[in-house]
């Protein structure tokens, strides 16, 4: 019986490029070391490799696992190859440069710069939490700025999280893992590779009929922030949306971080999708600016609070 999503072991050549060692891997792929057989430069390649999909056979090909998930193996690789060509074009000093793509194997690849540095997920684990509010302040507008590419640009990114942000040198921060990216839709239906982190994904995230923007991506940005606060990953948005116990960042960690930023991050974390701000410009000129949650939106947010209000419903 074959192992689901054995790895390609080192030295296999894909393309022109050698694997040196697995390095990450996630719901739908697996993330090399390899080594550029022209230039030796070190890359990164990322490989479409569904878990519950598709396993390697004795040739190294990728083959669905079963006749019935084919389909949903074909949609899932063409979105990944779209997606990899949009990014290609896409550059900004805080998103992981795209060297190329390529299909092989019968699945696809994507091939990354190799930059130095850690991964924010293991260093707020590291430190249990409790990150300055300088090293937020370092690492979250850049982000921020790369997002505002993204939505500018029609995509989304749909799986920000603190392990899919890279801390180069300095905490200059770099923005990774773009296999759950999407263009602009109106529903998920036909999405059926979308990934979901609990206590980072929104809640219209959750659903196939959800209204996902520009604003599903800011709740997890807000997430994010909170997770390098408290070292772990806020209840999920659908504990939230049953009954919210989650304390105010602003009222929690009012002697230990600036108000601004803290209200920046409750004003993210809005369950309802029409709270939040509505893309990472605007949660980045709140954050440049310090002005924190606007007293209007504040206001909305408080009588949401104090009604049975249903808008979330209507959007998931």
């Amino acid at each position: 019986m074959q192992k689901i999503r054995d790895t390609l072991p080192p030295g296999t050549i894909v393309d022109c490029y050698s694997i040196i060692k697995m390095i990450g891997s996630g719901g739908f792929s697996l993330i090399y070391l390899a080594e550029d057989e022209d230039t030796q430069d070190q890359v990164v390649i990322k490989e479409y490799l569904p878990k519950k999909l598709a396993c390697r056979d004795d040739m190294l090909n990728v083959q669905v696992a079963d006749a019935e998930k084919r389909d949903a193996f074909n949609n899932g690789r063409r979105l990944f190859y779209q997606e990899a060509k949009a990014l290609a074009t896409l550059r900004h000093p805080n998103i992981v440069n795209v060297r190329t793509f390529f299909l092989a194997n019968n699945t696809a690849y994507l091939v990354m710069d190799y930059e130095q540095g850690k991964n924010l997920g293991t260093y707020i684990k590291q430190h249990k939490g409790g990150l300055s509010a300088k090293l937020l302040l370092t690492v979250l507008p850049g982000i921020l700025d790369a997002l505002n590419l993204i939505h500018s640009e029609g995509h989304l990114h749909l799986d920000i999280k603190p392990s899919n942000i890279h801390l180069r040198p300095g905490g200059n921060p770099l923005l990774l893992d773009f296999g759950a990216v999407h263009q602009f839709a109106t529903t998920r239906s036909a999405q059926t590779t979308q990934v979901v982190t609990p206590g980072f994904a929104p809640v219209e995230q959750y659903y196939s009929s959800g209204y996902v923007g520009p604003w599903s991506d800011v709740y997890a940005m807000g997430a994010t922030m909170r997770a390098c606060i408290e070292g772990r990953p806020p209840p999920s948005a659908i504990e939230r949306h049953a009954k919210d116990t989650l304390k105010a960042a602003a009222i929690q960690y009012k002697r230990k971080y600036p108000a601004y930023l803290l209200e920046i991050i409750d004003w993210a974390m809005e369950v309802d999708p029409l709270l939040r701000p509505q893309d990472a410009g605007t949660m980045l000129k709140s954050l440049q600016q310090e002005t924190g949650r606007p007293a209007q939106a504040a206001k909305n947010s408080s009588n949401n609070n104090n009604s049975d209000n249903k808008r979330v419903e209507d959007q998931a």
